[in-house]
């Protein structure tokens, strides 16, 4: 069971949009120890290391196919030692992790569903059973867009051993979180759209025997609206998106998914809005933009990205090397009002919506109300609407978080 644990939508930043798969040691401490400088105090504690951090070429957004990885006896990956030089003999993540938790933050790393292609291919041994690769691995069962991995047959006999020994491994590290991909998308198996339900089961029983609290992330999306209780059931967070970057069209998109996942929104189960694209991203990713940048997005657009994860409540995930904020970004990133809705609002839910307005409204724990307006066309316009109409009685100060300004009293 997975009680107790992600009671307010994890806030953290992860390394994808800055360094694809090329993140190393330096870039996670360096992260890290800004974070913990100056955004720790306001709920951002995780930190993530993504995709394919056993791979030692690994050097951008650009998988290399079929590369060999670092693996353990036992089929497990490990870290790339030439990126993660702690992690030589035998620690893993250990020291990473332990040097994070020492700043008062939480350590979390991406893993690919399934078991290694060279496992199966090389029929290496599963701790805790007499199965091996090969016995448990779906071959049919892989990645479109990258050659990691077989999926597990869950029916086999040995495959949850298999994902026992792996987060028994990862709690020995000292792992809180784990993003797992290629496991609750539909854009990549329309014929399939949730047919890793059952390793997902594996995944949770995993979690819930290997004696350490992790939250469990699960992507890309769009995840199914169907099978919104088995992800409550299983997951923390889910994507509800493919992979959101800084355009206006995935940003206007993001207003409808939000809608229809809002009734899901809960202690410990968050759809996932995806990662914000805020700051200095794309250093290495080649696939996406041919040279690092800083967002594309307009300060109107960030301001109503971060309001639209915040009144809906995703998780926050930062992609930018963090290292080069600037003061505009941190400013919007450490917003203690704006971030209060994010933590302690509920009942979020899109009212209105027009050809250029939408107004989402939810209440806050101490009895406050929050209405948020959003402009979606190109124009300036001037929303009118009565308290009446947004379900509020009674006399209220008004205030708009963004700029601290009280507006006046109204009834």
């Amino acid at each position: 069971m997975k009680q107790g644990i992600a009671l307010t939508p994890p806030m953290g930043w992860n390394s994808w949009d800055c360094y694809g798969a090329s993140v190393n040691e330096e870039r996670l401490i360096g992260n890290a120890d800004y974070m913990a400088l100056n955004m720790k105090e306001f709920g951002w504690v995780y930190i993530i290391c993504d995709i394919q951090w056993y791979e030692p070429e690994a050097k951008s957004t650009e998988y290399n196919n079929f590369y060999p990885l670092q693996m353990d006896e036992y089929s497990r990956l490990i870290p790339a030692v030439n990126r993660f030089p702690s992690a030589s003999g035998g620690f893993g993540f250990e020291k990473i992790a332990g040097y994070i938790h020492g700043l008062g933050l939480k350590f979390g790393i991406h893993i690919m569903r399934g078991i290694p292609r060279q496992a199966v291919h090389a029929a290496s041994p599963i701790k805790g059973c007499t199965a091996t690769a090969r016995d448990i691995a779906s071959s049919y069962s892989i990645c479109s867009w990258n050659t990691d991995m077989y999926g597990v047959n869950p029916d086999a006999e040995g495959a949850q051993e298999y994902y026992n020994s792996l987060f028994q491994l990862y709690a020995k590290w000292g792992v809180d979180f784990v993003k797992v991909d290629d496991i609750c998308n539909t854009e990549y198996k329309p014929l399939e759209p949730y047919s890793a339900k059952r390793e997902i089961e594996l995944i949770r029983s995993a979690i819930g025997n290997c004696g350490r609290d992790m939250v469990l992330s699960l992507s890309p999306g769009p995840a199914v609206l169907d099978e919104a209780k088995h992800l409550c059931d299983n997951a923390n967070m889910w994507r509800i998106t493919g992979d959101f970057w800084d355009n206006w069209d995935q940003l206007y998109a993001m207003f409808e998914r939000c809608k229809d996942w809002s009734p899901y929104v809960k202690e410990g189960c968050w759809p996932d809005c995806d990662m914000l694209p805020l700051g200095h991203i794309a250093i290495n990713t080649p696939g996406h933009n041919k040279f690092s940048r800083y967002t594309n997005f307009t300060k109107d657009e960030q301001i109503t990205m971060m309001t639209l994860w915040c009144i809906f409540r995703s998780p926050l995930m930062l992609g930018a090397e963090l290292r080069d904020n600037d003061k505009w970004t941190l400013s919007i990133i450490t917003n203690p009002e704006v971030l209060r809705l994010l933590k302690h609002s509920y009942g979020a839910k899109q009212i209105q919506r027009t050809h250029d307005t939408v107004i989402w409204v939810s209440s806050d724990e101490d009895g406050s109300k929050y209405v948020a307006f959003f402009n979606t066309s190109f124009t300036k316009t001037e929303p009118a609407i009565s308290f009446m109409n947004l379900g509020i009685n009674g006399t209220y100060k008004a205030k708009d978080l963004w700029t601290h300004e009280v507006i006046g009293e109204f009834e």
